[in-house]
């Protein structure tokens, strides 16, 4: 076995390998970019080095840089994670140039899988079923036009070097197609180097179930069994379970040899993933057809709840093929045991269309583990930050039980548990899922979430929340410590112009900022410790708040007890209740109202990225809706589109610039105003 290894990764992966790596007695090296100097990772690891920028291309990507460090640092291997140079030949090639074990497949298996092109016909030869398609060499636009119709819409249009759902669009009208051609070449372009496309046959609502496999360097494979994947938002995996729900022995026995004869198509060894996905048949039984999709040769970010229900540490297998060692268990050893659950917990606001939430964490709450039937994979702590360089994922929840329903519940009650606070996440949007009754039972597709999104009850904030946020910022300010930056503030009752009345319960009106946008309530004081919060036309009665730990208190709403979690940056103060993060602080009656005196619409960056795009030039009509510019930021293309219909006055930024959250990018006016 090994002494050291390198991980060549950052986040949770890195840490989760690091895990393992230190539980075999391995020496930990860490590599790390400027913007991870403070990371967790990089705290986890024996040894750490920077090898680049904040830039992936200039830091995780440079697989040169990379291989000098561990030879430097004496690295025995190198675990790539997941993302990155995980599935990159070339590393691969160089690692055994550099007589350095990589800890995943040779070249030859990650080339022959990592094109889906290429994979498809290899599985076409081997007799596995594959998806109806086209993914010929032609990749001119007429071409590509032509085979589209003849497959018939809807179509799919993926990057053949593609993954985690980049690089990828549905298409439904062939009016459509050239222009979602274009997006998808270009996004697979930035994010995978290479714009190749293949067309497949979208298949309506399938299942998405994936087979893990191993093999070692002496010709042995097994299957670990399935995972479903099939909750996904713009092909992305959301929510992850083992076994799949309904999957019978039959059908898992058909599936799991199919993926080990794709991994014997290529002479296979280490961890790898065959996904496959099921036409139109929640119900599974033995005859269900499916389809060969992909091959991922590394390991999945979901492998925790295979992990889970096998009792075997995947990465401690990958080390020991890694070091020609023959595979510690066969077919006939493996079995499952109980349910599990994985959830990915993602810095990005779901009432704003899922944006990336990239910032600073000022403070962060996990559910306390008692026992064996919860894990907690991330790679951030209180104090970090979530870069808007990477990947915006904060956590993984993984829980586990004998039944699927007591894996539901065990995460249904770790989310409620859990806060961070600095950033927006989806851990509300998740709530919803994991309790949503066609989860429970078990029905569910890849169109699940486009189906119910509207009905989340986390994409909508009510009014009791906003309450609840404001009594928080009132009570924070009535507290014996609080920090200093409240030393002047405007939210204390004595700071008010009427904080002393006679003959009666004290009132005012509160101009607060709830997530940068004003607020008007009135506030009573019935009692110590009692607020009557009118806002929007309700009246809510908050009181009994104990705050005396912030990341845990509580507080009664109309006699209901509600927990929620606090934490101040300057004299905002952060505030996550159900599902909610809220930012408050009290309104500045000097700001501008930039885009209500400009006499039109001014758009603006909703985060730091880079300008791809600009469709519009100073003079242009344009429609309410029209899409003005896109902007890249943590790995995807986010549409900027105009809010009311007019004449572009003013363009402030180029294409290809680095904008900052907030910037103005475009400014709009009405027709008939002067430009």
């Amino acid at each position: 076995m090994f002494k050291s290894i390198l991980v060549a990764n950052r986040g949770e992966i890195a840490c989760r390998i690091m895990r393992s790596a230190k539980n075999m007695g391995l020496r930990t090296i860490a590599v790390y970019s400027t913007a991870d100097e403070h990371a967790l990772h990089v705290q986890m690891a024996d040894e750490a080095y920077l090898i680049g920028e904040a830039e992936a291309a200039s830091s995780y990507l440079d697989g040169d840089r990379i291989l000098q460090v561990a030879h430097d640092a004496g690295a025995e291997c190198i675990h790539p994670g997941y993302g990155f140079l995980s599935e990159n030949a070339q590393f691969a090639d160089g690692c055994k140039q550099a007589r350095i074990a990589f800890v995943g497949p040779d070249a030859a298996a990650i080339k022959s899988m990592g094109l889906k092109d290429r994979a498809k016909a290899l599985m076409e030869q081997v007799g596995v079923p594959v998806v109806p398609g086209i993914h010929g060499s032609d990749q001119s636009v007429g071409e590509l036009e032509r085979q589209a119709e003849k497959i018939g819409y809807p179509i799919l249009i993926k990057a053949v070097a593609g993954g985690g759902g980049k690089g990828m669009r549905k298409v439904e009208r062939p009016e459509d197609f050239v222009s979602e051609l274009a997006a998808c070449q270009r996004e697979a372009k930035n994010a995978f180097g290479d714009d190749v496309v293949l067309l497949e046959k979208f298949i309506e609502n399938p299942r998405h179930i994936e087979i893990q496999i191993f093999g070692d360097t002496f010709g042995n494979y097994v299957h670990l069994f399935e995972r479903d994947c099939s909750l996904q938002r713009r092909h992305q995996k959301v929510i992850e379970e083992a076994p799949a729900p309904g999957m019978t022995e039959t059908l898992r026995d058909r599936m799991g040899q199919a993926a080990i004869e794709a991994a014997r198509a290529v002479s296979y060894h280490g961890a790898g993933t065959v996904e496959f996905i099921v036409p139109n048949s929640q119900q599974l039984n033995d005859q269900t057809p499916f389809y060969f999709m992909e091959m991922n040769t590394r390991l999945q970010v979901e492998h925790p709840v295979t992990e889970f229900i096998t009792g075997v540490d995947l990465v401690e297998w990958q080390l020991r093929v890694a070091a020609s060692e023959i595979l510690p268990l066969q077919q006939n050893d493996l079995s499952i045991h109980g349910h599990s659950i994985e959830v990915r917990l993602y810095a990005e606001d779901p009432a704003s269309g899922f944006l990336p939430s990239p910032g600073k964490i000022h403070g962060l709450c996990w559910p306390e583990i008692s026992n064996d039937d919860l894990r907690i994979d991330t790679g951030v702590a209180t104090g970090g930050e979530v870069s808007r360089f990477y990947d915006p994922m904060v956590a993984k929840l993984i829980t586990t039980a004998e039944t699927r329903d007591g894996a539901i519940e065990r995460m249904a009650q770790a989310l409620k548990q859990t806060a961070v606070l600095g950033i927006k996440t989806n851990a509300g949007f998740l709530a919803d899922l994991i309790s949503h009754e066609d989860f429970v039972r078990g029905s569910v597709d890849t169109g699940f979430i486009e189906a119910h999104l509207a009905t989340l009850p986390s994409l909508t904030r009510t009014a009791r929340i906003e309450a609840i946020a404001i009594a928080a910022r009132l009570a924070w300010s009535e507290t014996d410590c609080p920090s200093e930056d409240f030393s002047n503030d405007r939210y204390s009752p004595f700071g008010q112009a009427n904080a002393w009345q006679l003959g009666g319960g004290r009132t005012t009106v509160l101009d607060v900022e709830i997530d940068g946008v004003r607020t008007t309530a009135r506030v009573g004081w019935p009692q110590d410790n009692v607020y009557e919060i009118s806002i929007a036309g309700e009246k809510f009665l908050v009181s009994n708040f104990n705050i005396e730990n912030p990341l845990k208190a509580s507080v009664n709403v109309d006699r209901e007890t509600v927990s929620l979690s606090v934490a101040a940056d300057g004299e905002t103060l952060l505030v996550y209740v159900d599902g909610h993060h809220l930012s408050v602080r009290a309104h500045d009656f000097l700001a501008v109202d930039d885009v209500a005196g400009s006499g039109g619409a001014i758009i603006r960056a909703p985060m730091t990225g880079k300008l791809q795009r600009l469709f519009a030039a100073q003079g242009d009509v344009v429609a309410q809706g029209d899409r003005l510019a896109i902007l890249e930021a943590m790995k995807m293309e986010h549409p900027l589109v105009a809010g009311i219909s007019g004449i572009v006055a003013e363009i402030k930024a180029s294409e290809g610039e680095q904008v900052g959250d907030g910037d103005i990018i475009i400014m709009l006016e009405t027709e008939s105003a002067e430009v």
